[in-house]
């Protein structure tokens, strides 16, 4: 009965109503949406039971800071959260290249140096500021070089194409979370392509690696990926700056050396990897998605 409910009745009705506040959001200007989504989430976000999981967190792992410093920071989480959301709908339109008063990219010769090295290669970064923009500056920056992105499909099928307007260009595409998804990236990297990944979230059959002076259960998959095929990753950092413009920085592909032992060597690139997620998280917690149990209850 729960099942015909949701498929004849409740997601129809979600869909409905995404789509309606996705054209209503359209007709906003960017400014506007976004000023308008940060200031509902400050006022609702403190509220919800996400609240405490995202206080818990910033104080394990910023045991220094005072309880206003805290609450300062958490509720500029949910100001950036509320602005992602309200800017969803005009992502799939903007060009990070030609908009420049609201884009500020460096370093994009390290694109380049991918799409000219006749291998495959990814790019990697996390939750941070609209990250919905990340795969964009690595796809825009050349027609010939496509990025295809690993989400989580909504269980709402009736959403479902609205999450295909994320695409940077029409040669992109996005790969569900999962066996069937990996298998599709697996293919991608075999053939040449390239792949764009947000790696800082939990998952629960990962691998335990430092973060924040704890473990935390990491994937290993691009790891996994990188001593498989022999393919550079290429770190990209995205902050936002004031309110809504942006900077996207590449850096250059991490130093991968094959011990021989498989285990150490993922563990050495994750390692790596979670300590640029931490430091960028350091210089701006405020613009990382902390509602979310990234380490175990209590510890």
């Amino acid at each position: 009965m729960k099942a015909l409910r949701q498929k004849y009745i409740s997601h129809p009705l979600q869909g409905a109503l995404a789509y309606g506040l996705y054209f209503l959001i359209r007709l906003m200007s960017f400014e506007t949406a976004s000023n308008l989504g940060g200031w509902l989430a400050r006022k609702i976000g403190p509220h919800t039971k996400a609240n405490k999981v995202g206080l818990e967190n910033l104080q394990r792992a910023f045991p220094e800071k005072t309880p206003a410093e805290i609450n300062e920071i958490l509720l500029g989480v949910w100001d950036n959260l509320g602005r992602v959301a309200f800017e969803f709908p005009h992502v799939g339109s903007m060009n990070v290249y030609e908009d420049t008063d609201r884009f500020e990219i460096i370093n994009p010769h390290y694109v380049d140096l991918l799409r000219d090295d006749g291998k495959c290669g990814m790019f990697f970064s996390g939750h941070f500021a609209n990250w919905e923009l990340s795969a964009r500056a690595s796809a825009q920056r050349t027609p010939s070089l496509p990025i295809h992105m690993i989400y989580r499909e909504p269980d709402n099928p009736y959403v479902r194409d609205l999450f295909a307007k994320r695409m940077p260009t029409p040669e992109c595409s996005l790969l569900p979370k999962g066996t069937k998804g990996a298998r599709q990236a697996l293919n991608i990297l075999k053939n040449g392509g390239h792949l764009a990944l947000l790696v800082d979230q939990k998952m629960n059959d990962g691998i335990a690696v430092p973060f924040f002076g704890r473990d935390a259960m990491t994937a290993p998959a691009i790891a996994q990926f990188a001593l498989k095929f022999d393919c550079p990753i290429i770190p990209m950092q995205l902050e936002r700056i004031e309110k809504t413009r942006f900077r996207m920085t590449f850096y250059p592909p991490l130093q991968i050396e094959k011990t021989g032992n498989r285990q150490d060597d993922l563990m050495k690139i994750m390692t790596e990897i979670n300590r640029i997620l931490e430091n960028w998280i350091r210089e701006k917690p405020e613009q990382w998605l902390w509602l979310h149990r990234r380490w175990p209850k209590g510890e």
